[in-house]
């Protein structure tokens, strides 16, 4: 049985040499692997349509007997071109998928996280790449998860304070408006980081290259 979905590429990687398994995010089936065979070929119509942080719609066919589907047609929706022109914006979506891979279950159902991580990238694509990004889609994804700190007990500066309020309430097109200190920034980069390793067991992979820019 074919069945069709719309979802955001999270990774991609050689199975053969010439098919690729592709990991999607989508709003009804959640985190799903498909097998694109002969996607490596040069004349496969899956040519162009299969890179990171593509939004597509496809179709697959379920598999009985594993998690990896195979994968029928693509027909493109959004490439995120800008990702691939600036390093630290890919850096930061690739942290941000692989926040969501560390977090989430397969094949389970995420609209809020797939809307969340379509957000990002949209914003990201827009805008320069800052901090202020990085914390909101942390903030939001942590309330998704229902692992929202206590920030009662945070004990964070006033400033700081202000400023995660104002990240989690605004849209994340709209946290570039936000004007950080570097000491907001530290304070707010430090206090996550001691809080996602308390509760996820580690930080998800590539946090500090999402954030390097801003250690210079």
């Amino acid at each position: 049985m074919t069945e069709s979905a719309s979802g955001i590429i999270l990774r991609t990687r050689p199975l053969t040499e010439t098919s690729l398994i592709v990991h999607w995010l989508t709003p009804n089936s959640g985190r799903i692997a498909t097998v694109a065979k002969g996607a490596r070929r040069t004349k496969s119509p899956f040519l162009g349509k299969l890179d990171l942080f593509y939004e597509a719609d496809f179709s697959f066919s379920r598999s009985r007997s594993s998690g990896l589907h195979a994968l029928r047609e693509v027909r493109l929706r959004q490439t995120n071109s800008s990702l691939r022109e600036d390093i630290l914006k890919l850096r930061q979506a690739a942290y941000a998928a692989a926040f969501i891979v560390q977090t989430t279950e397969t094949e389970t159902p995420l609209p809020a996280v797939h809307e969340l991580f379509q957000e990002f990238l949209e914003s990201l694509c827009a805008h320069e790449p800052l901090p202020q990004l990085v914390f909101a889609f942390e903030l939001k994804m942590l309330h998704e998860l229902g692992l929202e700190p206590d920030w009662g007990q945070a004990k964070l500066s006033a400033g700081t304070e202000k400023i995660i309020s104002a990240l989690k309430q605004r849209t994340l097109a709209a946290v570039f408006g936000l004007k950080l200190a570097d000491n907001q920034v530290s304070e707010l980069r430090q206090f996550l980081h001691g809080f996602m390793v308390y509760h996820l067991g580690k930080v998800p992979q590539g946090r500090a290259q999402a954030l390097t820019k801003h250690e210079r």
